[in-house]
């Protein structure tokens, strides 16, 4: 069996959808707004 090419993911996806990512800019805070107002139980990762 070869190995799973796809590894350490979880950092990755902090460091692109994280809170503190969004918050970073103004279209990321829209984001943030946006799933907020949907009522969403997840706003970020």
């Amino acid at each position: 069996m070869t190995k799973r090419t796809l590894g350490g993911t979880s950092r990755k996806r902090k460091r692109v959808s994280g809170f503190r990512v969004r918050m970073r800019s103004h279209t990321g805070r829209r984001v943030i707004k946006n799933r907020r107002k949907r009522g969403r139980d997840r706003i970020a990762v």
